[in-house]
C-alpha cells in the first residue's frame, strides 16, 4: 500500500503544479471540487481521479504521470491487478473498475525526488477512454500475458502484454499511443504533446 500512497502523492503534486496549467487550462476544462469522501469513493470504485467541467458537461479523468526516465516509451499504462493487496475487493485494479471518460498521461521534465524542479511535460496525451473501451470490448485491443515488453500489431489488432512491477505491488498493461492512433483514428486523442 505504501507504493500506492507514494504514487498518488506524486500524481497529485504533478496535477496541481503542472497539469492544471499545461494541460487543462488550454482545453478550458475547469476543476470541479468534490468533498473528500466522494473523491475517495470515485477513486476506489470507479477509477476516477478528478472531475472537470467544460461547456456545461462533466469530464471524468484518470491520471498517470511518470518521471523523465520513461520518456522513450510511447505508451500509457493501466493497472491490471494488485494480487498482494490484503483487501480482496481491491485486487482487481483500475482496468476492471475504471469508469473515467479520459486518461491523462504525462512524462514530466524531472524526477520524483526533485519534483520541485520540474516545470513542464516532455510529453503528454489526453486519451478518450470511451473509444479505448470500445476497442477492448470488440477484441481489437487484446491483453495477454505473453512475456513481451511492448504492444505489437497482429492481424490488425493491438496485442498488449501484461507486465509486472518489480516491487510486486501490481501488474499493468501498456497501450501504445502511436499504434492506437494508427489503427483506430486520431480522434482517440483529445490533445497531445511530444508523441507525434
Amino acid at each position: 500500500m505504501a507504493n500506492y500512497t507514494f504514487d498518488r502523492a506524486f500524481t497529485d503534486a504533478v496535477h496541481n503544479k503542472i497539469a492544471l496549467t499545461k494541460i487543462y487550462e488550454p482545453l478550458n476544462w475547469q476543476p470541479y471540487l468534490l468533498d473528500t469522501k466522494k473523491a475517495k469513493e470515485i477513486d476506489l470504485f470507479k477509477g476516477i481521479d478528478y472531475v472537470f467541467t467544460h461547456e456545461g458537461k462533466y469530464k471524468t479523468v484518470q491520471e498517470r504521470f511518470r518521471e523523465q526516465k520513461y520518456q522513450q516509451y510511447s505508451d500509457f499504462t493501466i493497472r491490471y491487478r494488485r494480487d498482494e493487496n490484503p483487501i480482496a475487493d481491491r485486487r482487481a485494479s483500475e482496468y476492471y473498475k475504471m469508469k473515467a471518460q479520459y486518461f491523462v498521461y504525462g512524462i514530466i521534465n524531472g524526477n520524483k525526488e526533485q519534483l520541485a524542479e520540474a516545470s513542464d511535460f516532455i510529453k503528454y496525451a489526453v486519451i478518450d477512454l470511451q473509444k479505448v473501451y470500445q476497442q477492448l470490448d470488440t477484441g481489437n485491443i487484446v491483453i495477454v500475458n505473453n512475456g513481451k515488453n511492448v504492444c505489437k500489431i497482429e492481424n490488425n489488432k493491438m496485442i498488449c502484454p501484461v507486465k509486472f512491477n518489480t516491487d510486486g505491488s501490481s501488474s499493468f498493461f501498456p497501450i501504445d499511443i502511436n499504434l492506437l492512433v494508427k489503427l483506430y483514428s486520431s480522434d482517440i486523442l483529445i490533445a497531445q504533446k511530444g508523441f507525434f
